[in-house]
C-alpha cells in the first residue's frame, strides 16, 4: 500500500526489513494497515481498523505480542506523550530491541535527541526528507516506571470539587478545560430533578469523548446511570481512574464516538467534543456525535454539548433535531441543548 503522510513516505524508502516489527502509535492513514508486523496504540479507531484486516493489535493497557525484531514509534505532537512512549517500550520489550522513531520536524521529532540523551539512550540519525525526520536507538532498562507520569489533582466547581486523574496523552492534561467549565454550570438546569443543583441526575447518561472523566464523575456523582466513552484508550484509563478516585461508579468504554455502544439509548448525553486531530480541524467526530445522536437518545432526550464559538455545529444540530437553544455564550465557548422529540 502506497503511504498517504510525509512520514510514513520516509519510512517506505528505507532499507530496513521491517517484517514483523512493532508499529507504535502510528496515524489514522491507511498505510501499513495491510502490512507486515502489529500494531501498538491508544487510539481504538486504529486498532479496530487493524483488526479487521486480521493484523494483530494491542493497547499499551492490554499488554504486547512477544518480542518482536523492532519497533517504529510515530513521535506524537505531545512531547510528553513521546517521552512516556519511550518509557513503556524500554519498560515491556527487551533490552536492545531496536527502535527507529519517526516524525514532522514541526511535530518536534528533533527534541526526541535530548529525550534519548535524559534515558541514557544512544542515538544517530538515519534519514531526513519532506521535512521529517528518522532516528535509531536500542531500548534498555531506564529504571522510571511509566506510571509515574500519571497525575492526580483537584478541580475547584465553586461549591464542589472533583479530583481527576490525568495522563499526557488525554485532552486538557492536568488542568480544567474552560469549555467543560461551561458546560457543567448548565447541567443543573437541565439534568437535575429540582433545577437547583442538588437533586439527583435523571436516568441514564452518556458522557462521549470523556477525557479525564470530569462530567462523567460530576454526573455519577449526582445520581446519574453513567456509561462514558473515548476513542483513545489513554482517557478511557483516566477516566476509569477518575472515577475510582472519587468513589463513584460508571461504565467506560473504548469506542469512536458511538461505536462501543450497539443500539443502547439514553436520556441525555453531554459532550466537550474533540474537532483537531493532531494539529488538522477534523470535524468528523463531532459530526457524528450531533448527526447520530437522536438514533441515542429516547423520546424526550437531550443532547448537551460545549464548543468553541466558531465552529459550525448550529448547522448540525438544526439537520439532527430541528431546532436547538444556545444556553450559554461567552464569545469563546456556547452550551448548546437540543432534545429529541
Amino acid at each position: 500500500m502506497s503511504a498517504e503522510i510525509p512520514v510514513c513516505q520516509l519510512l517506505e524508502r528505507q532499507g530496513t526489513d521491517y517484517r514483523g516489527w512493532l508499529w507504535v502509535a502510528p496515524p489514522r492513514a491507511g498505510w501499513r494497515a495491510a502490512g507486515e508486523g502489529s500494531l501498538l496504540s491508544a487510539d481504538q479507531a486504529v486498532l479496530a481498523a487493524w483488526r479487521a484486516r486480521g493484523r494483530a493489535a494491542h493497547s499499551p493497557f492490554e499488554g504486547v505480542e512477544p518480542a518482536p525484531p523492532g519497533a517504529v514509534l510515530f513521535w506524537p505532537k505531545s512531547h510528553a506523550l513521546g517521552e512516556w512512549w519511550l518509557l513503556w517500550l524500554c519498560a515491556h520489550l527487551p533490552p536492545g530491541t531496536p527502535l527507529q522513531l519517526v516524525g514532522e520536524n514541526q511535530g518536534g521529532i528533533k527534541r526526541v535527541l535530548k529525550a534519548l540523551a535524559a534515558l541514557g539512550l544512544g542515538c544517530r540519525k538515519l534519514d531526513s526528507a519532506r521535512r521529517c525526520g528518522l532516528y535509531a536507538t536500542r531500548l534498555d532498562r531506564v529504571g522510571i516506571d511509566p506510571d509515574a507520569v500519571w497525575t492526580a489533582f483537584e478541580a475547584d466547581l465553586g461549591d464542589e470539587s472533583l479530583r481527576l486523574v490525568s495522563h499526557p496523552g488525554v485532552f486538557g492534561h492536568g488542568k480544567l478545560d474552560e469549555g467543560t467549565r461551561r458546560l457543567l454550570e448548565q447541567l443543573p438546569a437541565y439534568l437535575q430533578k429540582d433545577h437547583a443543583g442538588s437533586g439527583d441526575v435523571l436516568g441514564d447518561v452518556l458522557d462521549i469523548g470523556c477525557g479525564d472523566g470530569i462530567l462523567a464523575a460530576w454526573l455519577a456523582r449526582h445520581g446519574g446511570r453513567v456509561t462514558a466513552a473515548d476513542v483513545s484508550h489513554f482517557a478511557v484509563e483516566a477516566t476509569r481512574r477518575t472515577l475510582s478516585a472519587n468513589r463513584l461508579n460508571g461504565e467506560v468504554l473504548a469506542g469512536d464516538v458511538y461505536s462501543a455502544l450497539g443500539g443502547r439509548r439514553f436520556d441525555a448525553i453531554v459532550s466537550n467534543p474533540p474537532f483537531h486531530q493532531e494539529r488538522a480541524i477534523d470535524y468528523g467526530p463531532a459530526g457524528r456525535l450531533i448527526l447520530e445522536a437522536p438514533d441515542h437518545l429516547r423520546p424526550g432526550g437531550q443532547l448537551l454539548l460545549v464548543a468553541n464559538a466558531f465552529l459550525p455545529y448550529p448547522d448540525l444540530l438544526e439537520r439532527a433535531f430541528g431546532a436547538f437553544e444556545v444556553l450559554a455564550d461567552d464569545r469563546r465557548f456556547r452550551v448548546y441543548r437540543s432534545v429529541k422529540g
